[in-house]
């Protein structure tokens, strides 16, 4: 895990109210599209490294990641 990765995890922990807010954030600080940062985002909770650094974040993350793979696996059927 770089430090990009850790600043990404850091970045998540912060509430944010409105979305389209989040996502200007997120290419002023990272410098790439909220599509590409949400990737990234998404590898990163794969990583043993990232739920050893934050784990109740990761497994929140994970756990919202998983609810709408269901959501989509449902609705397709």
């Amino acid at each position: 895990m770089n430090d990009i990765d850790r600043d990404i995890l850091d970045f998540e922990s912060q509430h944010w109210h409105y979305q389209g807010n989040k996502e200007r954030v997120i290419q002023e600080r990272f410098g790439f599209s909220p599509n590409r940062y949400y990737q990234r985002l998404n590898r990163l909770l794969d990583e043993p490294e990232a739920l050893q650094q934050q784990p109740a974040l990761v497994k929140r993350l994970q756990s919202r990641r998983d609810q709408r793979a269901q959501r989509r696996v449902v609705r397709d059927a």
